[in-house]
C-alpha cells in the first residue's frame, strides 16, 4: 500500500503538467484564432468604398452614366492625429458637379456628400454647403479646375458628440459648421456626378497655423498673374496640375503686365522637371490661346526647355539653345530700341490697360539695341502690326540667342507653359530690380 500511494503521489504532478500544457496550448491557439478574428474585422472596417468611380493611385475619375451620383468613402476617419484632407479638381467634366466633404462609413454611395443625414459636403458646382440635406445653402465661391477644396476638423472641438468641420480652397478657409459626430466617425468623401470629372485626392494633406505664412505670400504673389490656367501659384512656385496626357492639356501661366523699358527681363528656376520636362518660357499676346504651350501659336516666342529649341508662332522649333534640367535658370527678355516707350506706363494696374506702341521722346530703355541692329525707315509689315523688337534668352545667367519679332497690340507677356505631371518652377518677375 504504501508503495502504491507513494508511486501515485509521484504520478500526480507529471499529470497536472500534462493538463497546465495541454491547457496553455489551447488557450494559445485560442488567443491566435481571436487575433485573427480581430485582424479581419479591422481590414473590413478600414476599408475605401467606391461607386461608379475609377480609382488610379490618388486620382477619382467618375465612370457613371451622368444620370447617377458617383461615390468615394475613404478607409478611415477624420482623428485628432489626422484632421485634414485636400481634393484637386484636374477636370470638371460636363457640370463640375463634385463634392468634398464627410460622411458616416457606410454612407448609401448613390447620393452626393451632404445629401443626406449625418454628412456635410462643399459642393464645387454651386458653392453651396449641403449640411445632411439635398437642398443646399449658399457657402462659398464656385470651384472650376486647378482649385484645391479642403476639408478639415478642429480637433479641440470634440465636445459631447460635436465637432466643428471647416473647409478650404486653395489653403483659404471658407467657412466651418458644428455638427454632430456619427459613432464610427466622419469618413472623407467625394462625390461626382457627370462625364469627365476628374479629381486628386490627397489625405494626408497638412493645414494648420504654419499654413497661414504661405497663405499670406499667395496673396501676395498671386495677383502678378492675369491667367492660371492649370496651374496653381503658391508665392512664387508654379506648379502643374493638369492632366499631361496629351498636347492639349498645357497648363499655362501669364503675367499681368507686359515686359516694358522699365521692367523687360524676368527668369524661372526648374524646381522639378516633372516627367518630361515640358517647360516652356517666353513671351505672348494677351489673348494668346490657353491650351497652347508659348511659342506654338501666332503672337508668341518661347525657349522649350525639353529640346532646347526656340519656337516662334509654330508647332515646329529651330534649334537654339542646350536643354535645361532641374536647378536651371532660364531667363527672357526684351532688347527696347531707344525711342520705344509704352503708353500709360505710370499707370499699368489694370489687365486691360497695357497699350504699347513706340513713340517719340518719354523714357529711354536701360539695355539698348545696338545701332546697326536698329532697322530704318518704315516698314509696311510693322504699320500694321507692331514694331520688330530683339527678344533674347538665357541659360543661368548667360544669353544664348535672340529672336527678332514683332510686338503684337497690346504687348508682350510673359508666359510660363508646361505639360507633364510635377513640374514645377520658381519665378522672378522682376529680377533686375532693386
Amino acid at each position: 500500500m504504501v508503495t502504491m500511494k507513494a508511486r501515485d503521489s509521484i504520478s500526480l504532478p507529471t499529470t497536472i503538467n500534462e493538463m497546465d500544457d495541454i491547457n496553455l496550448h489551447y488557450r494559445f491557439l485560442n488567443w491566435r484564432r481571436r487575433i485573427r478574428e480581430i485582424r479581419e474585422v479591422r481590414a473590413v472596417r478600414y476599408q475605401e468604398r467606391y461607386k461608379r468611380m475609377l480609382k488610379n493611385g490618388d486620382t477619382l475619375s467618375y465612370q457613371g452614366n451622368s444620370d447617377e451620383v458617383g461615390c468615394y468613402v475613404a478607409p478611415r476617419p477624420l482623428s485628432k492625429g489626422n484632421c485634414y484632407f485636400e481634393v484637386t479638381i484636374m477636370d470638371t467634366g460636363v457640370r463640375g458637379t463634385i463634392a468634398v466633404g464627410l460622411v458616416p462609413q457606410y454612407y448609401k454611395l448613390d447620393h452626393q456628400p451632404g445629401w443626406l443625414p449625418h454628412s456635410i459636403a462643399y459642393h464645387a458646382d454651386d458653392g453651396k454647403l449641403y449640411n445632411g440635406n439635398p437642398v443646399g445653402q449658399q457657402f462659398g465661391p464656385k470651384c472650376n479646375r486647378g482649385d484645391r477644396i479642403g476639408c478639415g476638423i478642429y480637433a479641440d472641438t470634440f465636445d459631447a458628440g460635436l465637432v466643428t468641420v471647416f473647409f478650404t480652397k486653395n489653403g483659404k478657409e471658407v467657412g466651418s459648421v458644428v455638427v454632430p459626430v456619427a459613432p464610427d466617425g466622419l469618413f472623407p468623401a467625394i462625390g461626382m456626378h457627370s462625364l469627365g470629372e476628374e479629381v486628386r485626392l490627397d489625405l494626408q494633406a497638412e493645414w494648420g497655423s504654419e499654413e497661414d505664412d504661405s497663405v499670406m505670400m499667395v496673396d501676395s504673389h498671386e495677383d502678378e498673374w492675369a491667367r492660371l490656367y492649370d496651374v496653381r501659384a503658391s508665392g512664387t512656385l508654379l506648379e502643374y496640375v493638369g492632366k499631361g496626357k496629351s498636347i492639349m492639356d498645357v497648363g499655362l501661366a501669364q503675367a499681368r503686365q507686359p515686359l516694358t523699358t522699365r521692367s523687360h527681363y524676368f527668369e524661372v528656376e526648374i524646381v522639378d522637371p516633372g516627367e518630361k520636362c515640358y517647360i516652356a518660357l517666353g513671351l505672348a499676346r494677351r489673348d494668346y490661346p490657353k491650351n497652347r504651350h508659348p511659342g506654338w501659336s501666332r503672337g508668341s516666342v518661347a525657349y522649350h526647355a525639353d529640346d532646347g529649341k526656340i519656337f516662334h508662332g509654330s508647332g515646329v522649333g529651330d534649334q537654339f539653345g542646350p536643354r535645361c534640367f532641374e536647378g536651371d535658370i532660364m531667363g527672357c527678355g526684351i532688347m527696347f530700341p531707344r525711342d520705344y516707350v509704352l503708353d500709360c506706363e505710370d499707370e499699368m494696374d489694370d489687365w486691360d490697360a497695357a497699350d504699347v506702341r513706340p513713340k517719340q521722346g518719354r523714357v529711354e530703355n536701360l539695355l539698348y539695341l545696338n545701332d546697326e541692329d536698329e532697322e530704318e525707315g518704315d516698314d509696311p509689315e510693322q504699320e500694321h502690326e507692331g514694331r520688330k523688337v530683339m527678344v533674347f534668352f538665357t541659360r543661368n545667367g548667360k544669353i544664348i540667342g535672340r529672336r527678332e519679332v514683332v510686338v503684337p497690340a497690346g504687348g508682350f507677356y510673359p508666359t510660363i507653359g508646361m505639360l507633364s505631371s510635377g513640374e514645377k518652377v520658381k519665378v522672378d518677375l522682376h529680377p533686375l530690380s532693386g
